[in-house]
């Protein structure tokens, strides 16, 4: 059926999993090799297959069953895992990311929890008008900060910006020099506007998650920061990925 693809199996067509692999909760990375790396913080890891950039593991935290599925790079593919993974039964996504802060005082490896997303993207308009919210779940905004602090890690709460450009749309210049004007001072607007940093991903998560009826959120990673223009390539990951996988066990100590 064209309208709902699917494999040989019945499974989604870009992610191949089944209801039978999934619980409530899903982590969400993009890189693919992130993934065996969160499985490693969880009871039980086991590989449940990979396709295209959605590599996926299954384990359990706490009692709770969690998939772990890469996302790739970028809105669309995000959202693609967003529908096929709600589509299967998944209430709860929580996306483990890196970004690039646009605070000075936001050092490499610190941690930045998103309650909110700049619209930047592309893929989130796809959905619904520009001035529909993208904004993360109170309850798992509040179960990362709290893990955060539990672990005695620093978390920044607050507003990412969400690109479809990783060069341009962030206000770096591309090849030969090139940037559009209206991105030549992209950082500095957003910066004025109290954004934290930039990044990929969640303005589509939030949005999709408010429409579907999700709980969604994330927590990123600062590998580099933009004003001071310092970079560390694994600064602060482990520590998202410890943020996460703690907050899902706060979550499911919560009443729903």
């Amino acid at each position: 059926m064209a309208h709902e693809p699917k494999d040989e199996e019945g499974r989604p067509y870009h992610i191949r999993l089944s209801r039978s692999d999934l619980g409530r909760v899903a982590l969400l990375p993009g890189d693919p090799g992130r993934v065996p790396l969160i499985a490693k913080r969880l009871e039980d890891p086991r590989p449940l297959g990979s396709n295209r950039e959605y590599n996926a593991y299954a384990g359990k935290t706490g009692g709770e069953k969690v998939v772990v599925v890469s996302t790739g790079i970028g809105g669309p593919s995000a959202a693609i895992a967003i529908e096929e993974l709600a589509g299967l039964g998944v209430e709860v996504m929580i996306r483990i990311g890196t970004c690039g802060a646009i605070r000075r005082d936001i050092k490499t490896g610190a941690l930045i929890v998103a309650d909110a997303a700049v619209r930047m993207d592309g893929t989130s308009s796809q959905y619904i008008q520009a001035g529909y919210p993208a904004a993360a779940s109170p309850e798992v905004v509040m179960a990362l900060k709290e893990a955060a602090d539990g672990l005695k890690k620093q978390a920044w709460v607050g507003i990412s910006a969400s690109t479809d450009s990783f060069y341009v749309g962030q206000g770096r210049k591309s090849f030969n020099g090139y940037i559009p004007p209206d991105k030549k001072n992209v950082v500095e607007e957003m910066r004025a506007a109290n954004v934290l940093c930039f990044e990929m991903e969640s303005a589509t998560l939030f949005t999709l998650g408010r429409i579907f009826g999700l709980k969604t959120g994330a927590v990123f990673a600062a590998v580099g920061n933009r004003i001071t223009d310092e970079f560390e390539l694994e600064a602060g990951i482990d520590d998202a990925i410890d943020v996460a996988v703690a907050a899902v066990k706060k979550l499911k100590a919560r009443p729903s």
